[in-house]
């Protein structure tokens, strides 16, 4: 049996546990260091643990512990830059994306860094290189791997013995515990099933279906979820009107139209889709909040796909890009969609900039509405992809800003025009998808909002930083009017799209007939 406590092994985890409180302590927002005392039980047993791990494989305590240290190092910086882009830090479910940052490289490592990303891999290489040359190999390493892994097994379960009782507020949770903590709390509840008769879906057994006369023809339904859409033009007064002069044309028509309440700031796209489709509110969810296309929505859930399904519709998701990004592929169909198209289904010469164009989607959106084949009345939802960042990757002329500002931009503003050159594509789009809705003879429905606002961090320190709400609007190609904004939650959306196209299709049939009465 080895001299555990005189190990060099014993003295390398002492002062690599303080190391890694030293490094939590850079954390944004920072943890308390008076926290409860199993929070500090699951940190030493997570610590432990790893780099038991390693050192049983490697037999090398100082090489094992840097190792675990390096990789404890990355979450901390990948939290603070999350933190500063999107307001919460590292989750659990953010784990996910280390793998997402290798097959999508350029959704994730600009706002890591790209030189801190290139710096950061050839230290661990070199390192890697250094520690197993250098390093002798320990002839007990087995045997006290083995006891340490107990040991960290003792405090893990300790630890876990009264399971702190999570907010789900992310960064609240964090400063309380600290990061190992929080991630192991997370960890366990994603694990648990969450019962659906908790989860209030206005879709649910069609408890709150929305009727429909039976003598009415169905309407199509489209609904487009566009990628970091916001009115910014409330921003700032230096931005020019026309950028979203179709939108003002539609939102003026609009059944309803308003801020929107959204489920996400800055990126988690999933978060606002998710509460769209099946009108299930973020804070209901738990820990599911935070990526409920992982585990949540793959089991099936209320929406509005399959109520619409259910009604006789055929139904079909468009998203221009990677369907397993998200797992989408296998999460829509499970959410009642009938088709799902995605990137393969364009090609490069539609894209505007680095993603597929907005009125590429549109062209799409179109092409499925007007198929002559079809038998059934179509509902679409599709999610764009062309304003996503990183933006500040994206270069503009400066003779393009006279487009769309009408005075210099202030420092920090550079990424604005990126920005506001793709905004202009959605306000295009949505001059396209208006042209046509208004020259069919099929009644259709036309919801738009956006998902969450854009990244730019500088552009807000320059300006102030919006307060998260997107916009939205309900549209008509039978009916239009205009009416006081209505500010509305994202998962109140869908159902209110339901119930505005129905009743739209409704009082134009009973127009038509008081008039057809009259003429009589």
């Amino acid at each position: 049996m080895p001299d555990f406590l005189n190990s060099s092994f014993c003295w390398v985890m002492t002062g690599g546990f303080l190391l890694s409180c030293i490094i939590e302590a850079m954390l944004i927002p920072r943890p308390v260091l008076r926290r409860p005392l199993r929070s500090w039980l699951l940190h030493a047993g997570a610590w432990l643990f790893s780099v038991a791990l390693l050192y049983g494989m490697t037999g090398r305590p100082y090489f094992s512990a840097v190792n675990v240290l390096a990789l404890w190092l990355l979450i901390v910086l990948v939290s603070n830059s999350k933190y500063h882009s999107l307001r919460e830090p590292f989750v659990c479910a953010d784990f996910e994306y280390f793998s997402d940052a290798v097959r999508f490289p350029r959704l994730y490592l600009p706002f890591f860094g790209i030189g801190k990303t290139i710096v950061l891999a050839l230290a661990f290489v070199g390192y890697l290189a250094c520690g197993l040359y250098f390093e002798a190999s320990a002839s007990d390493a087995l045997s006290t791997a083995a006891m340490a892994l107990v040991g960290a097994s003792l405090l893990l379960v300790i630890g876990a013995m009264k399971p702190l009782q999570p907010t789900y507020d992310a960064s609240l949770d964090l400063r309380r515990w600290g990061m190992a903590a929080s991630l192991w709390t997370y960890f366990c509840a994603a694990r648990r099933k969450v019962p659906l008769d908790t989860l209030h879906s206005p879709f649910a057994n069609n408890a709150h279906a929305i009727a429909s006369p039976c003598d009415i023809a169905l309407p199509d339904l489209v609904s487009v979820q566009s990628e970091s859409f916001f009115d910014i033009r409330r921003l700032w007064p230096g931005i020019r009107e026309q950028v979203l002069s179709q939108y003002d044309v539609l939102r003026n028509e609009a059944r309803v139209h308003g801020r929107l309440k959204v489920a996400a700031w800055g990126a988690n796209t999933v978060r606002t889709e998710f509460a769209f489709l099946t009108g299930i509110a973020g804070d209901t969810l738990g820990v599911h909040r935070f990526n409920p296309y992982r585990h949540l929505a793959r089991q099936g859930l209320p929406s509005i796909a399959a109520e619409m399904k259910r009604r006789g519709y055929r139904t079909v998701c468009v998203h221009p890009y990677a369907g397993s990004f998200y797992g989408r592929d296998r999460v829509l169909p499970a959410l009642g969609f009938d088709e799902f198209i995605d990137v393969r289904s364009f090609n490069d010469g539609q894209k505007a900039g680095p993603f597929i164009g907005d009125c590429a989607v549109a062209d799409k959106i179109i092409e499925l509405l007007d198929d002559s084949a079809r038998t059934q009345p179509l509902y679409i939802h599709a999610v764009t992809m062309e304003n996503h960042g990183p933006l500040h990757l994206e270069q503009v002329e400066a003779a393009e800003l006279p487009n769309w500002f009408d005075r210099p931009l202030l420092d920090g503003m550079r990424d604005l025009a990126p920005y506001l050159r793709h905004l202009s594509n959605a306000d295009r789009m949505l001059g396209k998808l208006r042209e046509y809705l208004l020259v069919s003879p099929t009644s259709t429905g036309l919801c738009f909002f956006g998902d969450h606002v854009p990244i730019l961090p500088q552009v807000y320190t320059a300006l102030g930083a919006p307060d998260g709400d997107t916009d939205y609007f309900i549209w008509s190609n039978q009916a239009r009017s205009s009416n006081a904004p209505r500010t509305m939650a994202v998962e109140q959306l869908a159902k209110a799209f339901v119930e505005q196209s129905v009743s739209t299709r409704s009082s134009v049939r009973k127009a038509n007939r008081a008039q057809t009465v009259t003429h009589d």
